[in-house]
């Protein structure tokens, strides 16, 4: 029988809707550019240059890497709503900088901005602020489920809201979907605690703490593979698949939502049965086994729709325990510092996923992409089965009731 600590409390869930939202205001404008980003340029001066565009795509994530630890750490000083809407705004002034943009040049410059703004580190930290430990994950899952259905959305609708705006209009909606989010913050969020002030942080602790160090290498590792992936699949969806770009979404989405229906009962088995370390280590090998299986066999539609469900589980599973993790891993006093660094290396796997997946696939093939994040997964399978799994912490009130 479910005792009152077994649910997560009003504020809790408040707190979870309202972060998740924010994310996917933001997320939403980001992944609504991405498929039709590459048509566009060619419309600009400078962008015949395929070097310009794939600095304007990649300057996001690098400026992200550059300035999640600085934004972590200011919202442990500074508290995390302040740096949140500084973020939002930085955000906001970059998108309508991309919007107004008459070439390349300034395209980059306002993807750079968008990238300068970097809320991730302080938005995981506020959401393990405001959330018990035994409900973190599943608030960190319900930020990770709403990224992954705004980019399943984005499939759809990134075609049609082009032809009706533009990209201009794409770029100024993605700005004004981050200041939504700004009033969301201020008006839906729980209040938030107190910041730490000029209180002296132990940053060596979040940097040379071994336990953080393999959590970080995991989403290095994770995103790497995710995006080396995606650099492969949508030409597998039309070669092996039979399936225009076009139509993409009619498996991205469905996919995405059936991995949800599957992850759930995963996340609260970690959380309620303290099962964190058995299912951790089981999504990870299970994305060895999506890797292996496209890799021995991708040739029907069929077959990659089944590799992006399991993967889709595997990866919402892992994206919602990583943060949470960090967050019971990490001091007290440095919880913003160390998703700060979890961020970083998780933009930065994103940049080497693109271009390592990139030049596999121009040079070696399709199948070297899948072989190599095989072998890197089945490498964070034997670091993370060496990791101290925080345990669950248990109330006073939960063991009275036991």
């Amino acid at each position: 029988m479910a005792t009152p600590n077994d649910r997560m409390s009003p504020e809790e869930r408040r707190a979870g809707a309202s972060l998740a939202s924010i994310f996917a205001l933001r997320m939403l404008g980001l992944f609504l550019i991405l498929p039709v980003f590459s048509v566009y340029a060619k419309t600009l001066p400078g962008g015949d240059n395929l070097a310009l565009v794939g600095l304007a795509l990649g300057a996001y994530g690098l400026t992200q890497a550059f300035f999640q630890i600085p934004y972590g750490i200011a919202s442990d000083i500074f508290g995390r709503k302040r740096v949140i809407v500084i973020g939002l705004l930085v955000f906001a002034l970059g998108s309508f900088v991309a919007a107004w943009a008459p070439d390349m040049t300034w395209i980059i410059v306002g993807r750079v901005l968008q990238g300068a703004g970097a809320i991730s580190a302080a938005v995981t930290a506020l959401a393990a602020d405001l959330t018990r430990e035994e409900h973190r994950t599943k608030v960190m899952a319900m930020i990770g489920s709403s990224i992954g259905l705004v980019f399943a959305l984005s499939l759809v609708g990134s075609p049609i809201l082009y032809g009706w705006i533009g990209m201009g209009g794409l770029f100024a909606l993605t700005g004004s979907l981050a200041l939504i989010a700004i009033v969301l913050l201020l008006k839906a969020v729980p209040p938030a605690p107190s910041p730490l002030g000029h209180e002296k942080l132990p940053l060596r602790q979040v940097l040379f703490n071994p336990d953080l160090i393999r959590l970080n290498v995991g989403i290095f590792v994770l995103h790497m593979t995710q995006m080396a992936m995606f650099v492969v699949l949508p030409h597998a969806l039309v070669n092996h698949g039979g399936l225009e770009a076009s139509a993409h979404w009619k498996v991205y989405l469905p996919a995405v939502l059936l991995s949800f229906a599957i992850m759930v009962p995963a996340i609260i088995a970690a959380e309620r049965k303290d099962k964190m370390r058995p299912i951790f280590l089981a999504a990870i090998a299970l994305l060895v086994v999506v890797q292996s299986g496209l890799l021995i066999y991708s040739a029907s539609l069929w077959a990659l729709a089944l590799w992006l469900v399991l993967f889709f589980v595997a990866f919402n599973v892992l994206e919602a325990t990583l943060p949470s993790l960090v967050s019971r891993t990490a001091p007290p006093s440095a919880k913003g510092a160390a998703l700060g660094v979890y961020n970083t290396t998780q933009a930065l796997g994103l940049f080497v996923g693109g271009a390592a997946g990139g030049y596999l696939a121009q040079n070696f093939g399709d199948n070297a992409v899948f072989a190599a994040s095989a072998g890197l997964l089945l490498v964070w399978l034997v670091v993370a089965n060496s990791m101290n799994f925080p345990q669950r912490r248990v109330t006073a009130a939960a063991a009275q009731s036991a």
